[in-house]
């Protein structure tokens, strides 16, 4: 159980956190200053530290090199004594457990650098193997290079030796590398060691450097995972050394481990700058959900359109065109790279409203068959009667082929030199001719119910809302209300999403739909739920997702502070942030 390590804030599995000594400490940080070594078991059995809240206490320990075999690990384990002051455990992936520290260190983490599967799995294996709310330490390994990437993987706390030492051996240390340093001419930094006359610029002056650049390296990685943009940053950044690239994109492929603790929704914009973009967490998510949750109900024929770089796009000059063409008589679903399709009800649901990507008028093979390989898959699942594709031959073209092939279907092809032009808009409104039109009323019905399978699970939109539910109020900010009349749920269009009433609530939780519950102790809520309140968690619950929290005491609706694991894992931080919460003894 910690008691001197509290998150305060995630992005994916990098956290914001605070390592609560006498003096607290920021993380991801460095810290050298507030370190105190309890000594190696391999000679002697060290005396045992005396330990004080002012300094993080490392276990006596037996540090064992990466590849010991699983046996001599065994072996050669430690058993850690219950300290009443801030401590860290040094493990091994294979002696990984907890062992009750606030910290745990990643035994000779240094032997891990420049292999970047090894080093992935290293991390991976401790995390699952240690509480969440514990601080994990690599010793030895950071450059202001590299930090921001291992932050990114779920480090919380590095040293300075490594950029201290690169320095002492000559080697000038920047966020895109190093360089020898009687090969630069001039120093590229304005930092106080910097200034100093470069003819008198020594390697003690160096190392200064690279301590330096490490430290505002650590400053920005902490604002970034605020600001919940810390992947935009590391996608560009971590180029600089293929290592790098190659931990960032081998930590995609454990996509269990990020999607867990990567947020439903964010309030910043989506950066789609490269291929390496299709993997991240909230497109596949989006392009999973779309594929396997939403349910198309409206009885219209499928009007395929390109993307618009005003989003929503429904908000754009094209698309306010197109649906004029259209007439309420066709179902619209958007085609555009990343993020594969996106029905006219999830117009607004994160990230398709949210996202910014490089446009060089081609698109790229990775491309071509992330969104074909989506398309065909919404299609099995959606069975319309008519495919009519209202798109540009560039890209999208290639796209309807592939899936008319690999599907056996027909597409109707409405677009006649550009989208937008008299002759193609004529077109599309000629291949509707006939069609019957549908209400307003019934595609807002649609919309909140599309969110609400989208965001709770599939078949949750008919389950929660039943049949005799309506709308009101305008999009995109409408309100459901039941038969009788009782606010169910309101949409929040900032992000997409449904934010439940009491009665909604309850409604979820009487429905046959999926459920995300957290379970309390016997109190009140008044601002949030801690950690420690928490009895037990719906293991799918995900980082803003919309939950139910009740107790012998309490039944409210909130959103998560954190995945389910970590709600159960945790005695520190927030779990749930309330919005309405009743007593019990009261209904």
């Amino acid at each position: 159980m910690t008691e001197y390590f509290e998150i305060h804030g995630r992005d994916g599995a990098a956290r914001r956190g605070e390592l609560r000594l006498t003096d607290p400490l920021s993380t991801p940080a460095t810290v050298d200053a507030v370190l105190e070594d309890g000594g190696s078991r391999w000679h002697d059995e060290p005396a045992a530290p005396e330990g004080s809240e002012s300094a993080l206490t490392v276990l006596s320990h037996r540090a064992l090199p990466p590849g010991t075999e699983p046996p001599v690990e065994a072996a050669f384990a430690v058993e850690y004594p219950d300290v009443d002051f801030p401590s860290a455990a040094v493990v091994s992936p294979g002696t990984a457990a907890d062992h009750g520290a606030d910290a745990y260190v990643l035994s000779n983490a240094s032997g891990y650098l420049g292999h970047a599967e090894a080093f992935v799995d290293a991390i991976l294996s401790i995390r699952d193997a240690t509480p969440d709310d514990t601080a994990l330490y690599c010793p030895g390994v950071a450059t202001p290079a590299n930090v921001a990437t291992l932050a990114y993987t779920g480090v919380d706390l590095f040293d300075e030796k490594r950029a201290w030492v690169r320095g002492l051996e000559g080697f000038y240390v920047t966020t895109d590398g190093e360089a020898f340093l009687e090969d630069l001419d001039e120093l590229p930094c304005p930092c106080p060691a910097c200034q100093r006359p470069r003819e008198t610029f020594e390697r003690t002056d160096c190392a200064e450097h690279n301590v330096n650049a490490l430290t505002a390296e650590l400053a920005r990685v902490r604002r970034r995972i605020a600001d919940g943009r810390l992947r935009d940053y590391i996608e560009g950044q971590a180029r600089h050394e293929a290592w790098l690239t190659a931990m960032f994109r081998r930590l995609d492929q454990q996509y269990g481990y990020l999607e867990e603790r990567t947020p439903v929704f964010r309030r910043n914009e989506l950066l789609a700058a490269s291929d390496d973009s299709l993997r991240r967490v909230e497109i596949q998510r989006f392009a999973d959900r779309v594929t396997s949750r939403y349910r198309r109900r409206l009885d219209a024929p499928l009007v395929l359109l390109p993307c618009s770089a005003r989003k929503p796009y429904s908000e754009s000059q094209s698309h306010e065109q197109f649906a004029r063409a259209i007439g309420y008589r066709g179902h619209i679903v958007s085609m555009t790279s990343p993020i594969g399709v996106v029905p006219n009800e999830l117009e607004t649901t994160y990230p398709a409203q949210h996202y910014d990507s490089v446009v060089t008028g081609r698109w790229t093979a990775t491309e071509i068959e992330f969104v074909s390989n989506v398309l065909e898959r919404y299609l099995e699942r959606a069975e319309y009667d008519q495919h009519i594709a209202h798109v540009p031959g560039e890209g999208y073209r290639e796209i309807c082929e592939r899936v008319e092939a690999s599907l056996g279907i027909e597409f109707e092809y409405t677009v006649v030199d550009h989208p937008t032009t008299d002759e193609s808009l004529a077109a599309l409104d000629a291949a509707l001719e006939g069609e019957a039109t549908y209400y307003k009323s019934e595609r807002e019905s649609a919309t909140v119910r599309a969110i609400a399978d989208f965001q709770f699970g599939d078949g949750a939109g008919d389950a929660v809302f039943g049949s005799d539910a309506t709308t009101e109020g305008m999009y995109p900010k409408l309100r459901v209300r039941d038969g009788d009349g009782d606010h169910l749920a309101t949409m929040v269009p900032q992000y997409g999403t449904l934010s439940l009433t009491p009665a909604g609530a309850r409604a979820w939780i009487e429905s046959d739909a999926p459920t995300k519950r957290v379970e309390i102790d016997a109190f009140v809520p008044t601002g949030s739920v801690l950690a420690p309140g928490v009895v037990d968690a719906d293991p799918s619950i995900r980082p803003g997702d919309e939950v139910v929290f009740e107790g012998p005491k309490a039944f409210g609706v909130g959103r998560a502070a954190c995945h389910g694991e970590a709600m159960v894992e945790s005695t520190r931080g927030i779990a749930v942030d309330v919005r309405h919460c009743e007593e019990t003894s009261a209904l």
